[in-house]
């Protein structure tokens, strides 16, 4: 008797032809792979590189063993909640950030499909700017024996308050106007009422004025027939007599500095402007640097204004517009972040320059301003810089008396020929 075997392979699916049949006749079978093992996320991470110091850029570096090719959102945390805007691969660190832990998270989908949010691991708290003490008096971290000070605190005449270099050098503060603040920075504030420098002037300041004699009284502050003297300097293209007669020849300031405060009450043309620095001559100013940020605005603006010797003021807008129904500055400075200033003079020609962050930031603006029929480059006139709050805004038209501005300098410097 011969026997038959019946033989039948399931794999997932029946098979058909499953019975008896002859030996000589092979039974197909179907064989299917087991599904591949899902690959092991190697999770990402991100780190903020960069120097932890207020003036300085920080950057989100990812790294991903799968890859990390597309789109990286970012978000940047102050010690644990969420800086509104600050959604960029970098972070500028301002005075606003001493002592506050900052972290950034980033969120993608890496090269493998994996969704990741890795958030950095804290590089402590955020310094004060370099080489600046947040305990000594403004006089102990900058040079100001070539300053005075205004304020408007009134002084026994009823005009603004002031301050020489001796004093100014010496330690002097004031908790209301001008002081070290907690990053480094020497701080101005000014208020909408209060003094001012003269009977004809129209805004209170905080502001410094050089004083080219350093503390050598025996030098006046200003010749009193208008003609330059040792404490005041004159352009190049002035008389030879002249710049015999000043204490210096052409002239360059510079700055470091972030505007903390704008006014926000009173006239539409006024409001959330001031000055931050400034070239003044006897009587006009060949250059005022301004910073305005209208209410609602994220940014602010940035324009120079050159006034004629005797006559009108010509402006020259560098980041943004000044007019006061300007749309928000996509390229503008926000209220805290730190920006720069160069306003350059050299005989009948003035260039400013604005760079984000430090004086080796990237440029954000210029202007160059022709002053060959400006009529400054006569005999009896003479010139000095101005730096710091000067606000263009007053209770004279719905201004609030305590409503102020605020900057902060970390770095200013007056150099000549």
């Amino acid at each position: 008797m011969r026997f038959f075997t019946a033989t039948c392979l399931i794999v997932s699916v029946a098979l058909a032809g499953c019975g008896g049949g002859s030996t000589t006749s092979d039974t197909a079978a179907t064989v299917v792979a087991e599904p591949a093992a899902p690959a092991a996320n190697n999770a990402g991470s991100v780190t903020s590189m960069g120097n932890n110091q207020v003036g300085q850029t920080l950057t989100a570096v990812v790294t991903d063993l799968d890859g990390a090719n597309g789109t990286i959102s970012y978000q940047w945390f102050a010690d644990g909640i969420a800086v509104a805007g600050a959604s960029a691969e970098t972070y500028d660190l301002t005075g606003a950030d001493v002592n506050i832990d900052i972290r950034v998270r980033a969120s993608y989908t890496d090269d493998n499909g994996f969704i990741e949010s890795p958030l950095s691991d804290s590089n402590g708290p955020v310094f004060a700017a370099s080489g600046l003490d947040p305990n000594v008096p403004p006089g102990q971290n900058f040079d100001l024996l070539g300053w005075k000070l205004n304020t408007p605190e009134a002084d026994s005449r009823g005009l603004a308050n002031r301050i020489d270099e001796v004093d100014l050098a010496a330690g002097y503060t004031d908790a209301e106007y001008f002081w070290t603040g907690a990053d480094g920075g020497m701080v101005f504030r000014v208020t909408n009422a209060g003094a001012t420098t003269s009977a004809n002037a129209s805004y209170p300041r905080t502001e410094l004025r050089e004083m080219l004699r350093r503390g050598n009284t025996s030098i006046s502050t200003r010749g009193s027939d208008g003609s330059p003297n040792l404490n005041n300097w004159v352009f190049s293209s002035a008389p030879a007599s002249a710049q015999a007669a000043a204490g210096a020849v052409d002239g360059e300031l510079k700055a470091t500095l972030a505007v903390n405060v704008v006014t926000t009450s009173g006239s539409s043309s006024r409001v959330g402007r001031l000055v931050v620095g400034q070239i003044h001559a006897k009587d006009d100013e060949p250059v005022r640097l301004y910073y305005r940020k209208l209410p609602g605005h994220q940014r602010g603006s940035i324009y120079a204004a050159h006034e004629i010797n005797g006559g009108d003021d010509i402006y020259y807008e560098i980041v943004g517009s000044k007019s006061s129904s300007a749309s928000d500055p996509e390229n503008g400075i926000a209220l805290d972040q730190i920006w720069s200033y160069e306003i350059l003079a050299q005989g009948n020609q003035l260039w400013v320059t604005i760079r984000s962050g430090d004086l080796d930031g990237e440029i954000l603006g210029t202007a160059d301003i022709d002053m060959s029929m400006s009529g400054y480059d006569i005999a009896d006139d003479f010139m000095y810089f101005k730096a710091g709050a000067y606000n263009q805004n007053n209770t004279s038209d719905g201004g609030l008396a305590d409503d102020f501005a605020q900057v902060t300098f970390y770095q200013l410097e007056a150099s000549h020929n």
